[in-house]
């Protein structure tokens, strides 16, 4: 790693900390001009292609991931980094399976399940897109499972 202040490739770790389950963060000195600097490492993974209805192939995009989460969360009372998170817990139980090929719907499978989990409301919200309801009756079975899901885990509590 070269030193940002002087260009010293001789650098030495100070400190590291896991900062999730694919990333570390590193603190640096320069053995040149004693410099510190931060550096996130991640960890690279071996292609991840996800299989789309059409039929064709594409690479796994975590940013493209992260919007379509984003925009479900849009005016939420949810953490900011919400979306990221899911993103990669996402991309960590895709990577687990195996499988260097995805199928598209367990993408959306992962994505609804996470977010079903952070807020209802943005879940329905990315459901209506990825499942494309075909009538409003669809969409009120879908939430009248949510009320279900919710009142029978209240009793248990």
């Amino acid at each position: 790693m070269r030193c940002p202040r002087c260009g010293e490739r001789e650098t030495r770790v100070i400190d590291s900390r896991d900062l999730d389950e694919v990333s570390i963060r590193r603190r640096r000195e320069c053995s040149a001009c004693s410099a510190r600097f931060t550096t996130n490492e991640r960890i690279e993974a071996p292609r991840l292609v996800i299989l789309k209805r059409d039929g064709s192939r594409e690479e796994f995009d975590r940013e493209k991931l992260v919007v379509g989460l984003r925009k479900a969360l849009v005016r939420r009372p949810v953490a900011e980094d919400a979306a990221d998170r899911a993103a990669d817990q996402i991309e960590a139980e895709l990577r687990a399976s195996g499988s260097s090929e995805v199928e598209s719907s367990d993408v959306g499978r992962l994505a609804m399940e996470k977010l079903r989990a952070i807020d209802q409301i943005a879940y329905i919200r990315f459901a209506s897109v990825y499942q494309s309801f075909e009538d409003l009756e669809a969409l009120k079975r879908e939430v009248d499972n949510l009320y279900a899901q919710r009142e029978s885990g209240a009793a248990v509590k």
